[in-house]
């Protein structure tokens, strides 16, 4: 394990019945039924959480860079994420896409805010070398 000077925050959760059971977070803010992907289920799949959480650190990253630039991010900045469970010869993997929408920046400001946000990011810097990721700017 990495040494770290300090621990921010430890999200925990307690999952039962696996793709179709259900989490809870230990402090009850999160209490969601699973389902497969693709299923008739009533609940949210792995890939939808992963997403949803990369999108939302991936754009505090940008924020976070931003600050350091000195530059203002629009109100209407959007990530939408794509996390796609793949199978390859019986065995399953990710890739993703991160589509990055800043609407009244200057193409190339907007892409170093994204390239600083993919060197930053948590969830960016899990996935490095592990996962096929492609970031559109769109």
């Amino acid at each position: 394990m990495t040494q770290t000077d300090k621990v921010l925050y430890t999200g925990k959760t307690h999952t039962i019945g696996g793709r179709e059971g259900a989490a809870r977070s230990s402090d009850g803010r999160l209490d969601i039924k699973l389902s497969p992907p693709g299923s008739a289920g009533t609940g949210t799949n792995p890939e939808q959480l992963f997403a949803a959480g990369w999108s939302a650190c991936f754009e505090g990253a940008m924020g976070h860079a931003a600050r350091k630039l000195k530059i203002a991010v629009p109100s209407d900045t959007a990530v939408d994420a794509e996390v796609d469970l793949c199978l390859v010869d019986g065995a399953y993997f990710l890739q993703a896409r991160l589509n990055v929408s800043l609407p009244g920046l200057e193409r190339d400001v907007a892409q170093t805010l994204v390239e600083a946000a993919h060197q930053t990011c948590p969830y960016s810097k899990a996935t490095r070398g592990n996962i096929d990721v492609i970031i559109n700017l769109v």
